[in-house]
């Protein structure tokens, strides 16, 4: 494989023309030593404008006349393999060498470019995802790069509810779906996407495990699923299950896994639950847990959901609500009308 693993790698082909006017593409026109001479991009509407000091232009035999560039660099995201494919060949059959990023060109997918270009006399190269360096760590690394969905940008018009929490199996599965139940008892038509792989329990509307995913595509994967109820159902709620918490230190693996479906969601209120004296779990606390959602998200902490499997005294939930100023409730035992009522107070007309 033709991997490029440093910037001497790029300033040997000098100089280029960059496809895709983003933020790879300028990252890439900044590597010291490496000349971009102009840029494309297929979006209309950025054709003609300046970027980086150039005019975005849109006919790439054109240009490579006009500059006499040496070499393309398709930088273009996951979800334009098409478009970085089509540039990859035309640039190949103008004799320009050909730089592709993993993301939007993967060679190791694509190997009759390779020979297309050992055909022409070019060279093609791929910067490389260093997955070298993380198998030298650990012996062990994935086959190619984990990222593989489009950048979806996508806001529901109905309000959206997050359920995290202060750790992992402190009662956000059991509370989405006693919230949903609760939601359809008092007349409403609420979309319930689950998180995790026991997302077996009703109701729900739509199940995937976002564990099983490149952190990097679960906000999208989020976005996709609130769409995809908004297009079938049309709900006038929808309710996004959280995995683990933003803040807990005993596991922090997941914690990016959080921190992702909490983006995806852009959810208008959130609730926090929380299981006191959690037995194999080190959550941090319920007001370091809000803190931390209502930074991340212009968001707010509604209501809090205890979890009292671990707690004798069943009355503690009182002393919760009036230290943290918040609806407090045991779901498994009161239901969840109340974190209804304060998401409905919160959401207002739009529910």
């Amino acid at each position: 494989m033709n991997f490029v693993s440093s910037v001497p790698e790029l300033q040997e082909l000098n100089p280029y023309i960059v496809i895709g006017c983003g933020g790879g593409g300028e990252k890439f026109s900044n590597f010291q030593g490496v000349k971009a001479l102009g840029f494309i991009d297929d979006n209309p509407e950025k054709q003609g404008q300046e970027f980086c000091n150039k005019i975005i232009a849109s006919d790439l035999e054109a240009l490579a006349s006009d500059t006499g560039a040496k070499s393309v660099a398709i930088m273009l995201p996951i979800g334009a393999e098409g478009s970085a494919l089509k540039y990859a060949v035309q640039a190949i059959d103008q004799g320009l060498n050909v730089v592709t990023s993993f993301r939007s060109l993967s060679l190791q997918r694509n190997e009759a470019l390779l020979k297309l270009a050992k055909s022409r006399g070019v060279k093609i190269m791929e910067i490389s995802p260093r997955l070298d360096v993380i198998h030298d760590i650990f012996g062990t690394s994935p086959p190619s790069c984990t990222e593989t969905l489009p950048k979806l940008t996508y806001k529901p018009s109905v309000p959206v509810i997050f359920v995290g929490g202060t750790s992992q199996e402190c009662g956000k599965r059991t509370t989405t779906r006693i919230l949903g139940k609760t939601a359809k008892e008092n007349g409403m038509n609420p979309g319930i996407i689950s998180t995790d792989e026991m997302g077996l329990e009703q109701p729900v509307d739509l199940n995937f495990r976002a564990g099983s995913l490149s952190v990097m595509d679960v906000a999208s994967a989020v976005m996709g699923a609130m769409r995809k109820i908004e297009e079938q159902k049309n709900p006038d709620i929808l309710l996004v299950e959280g995995q683990s918490s933003l803040t807990e230190r005993g596991n922090p693996h997941p914690r990016g896994l959080s921190a992702a479906i909490l983006v995806g969601a852009q959810p208008d209120a959130t609730l926090v639950c929380h299981r006191p004296n959690h037995p194999y779990r080190h959550p941090v606390g319920i007001r370091q847990e809000i803190m931390a959602i209502e930074a991340m998200e212009p968001t707010v902490v509604v209501g809090i959901s205890l979890n009292l499997r671990n707690v004798e005294d069943k009355g503690v939930v009182s002393e919760y609500e009036t230290r943290y100023g918040l609806p407090t409730v045991d779901v498994y035992r009161e239901g969840a009308s109340r974190l209804l009522d304060a998401i409905i107070n919160e959401t207002g007309e739009k529910t």
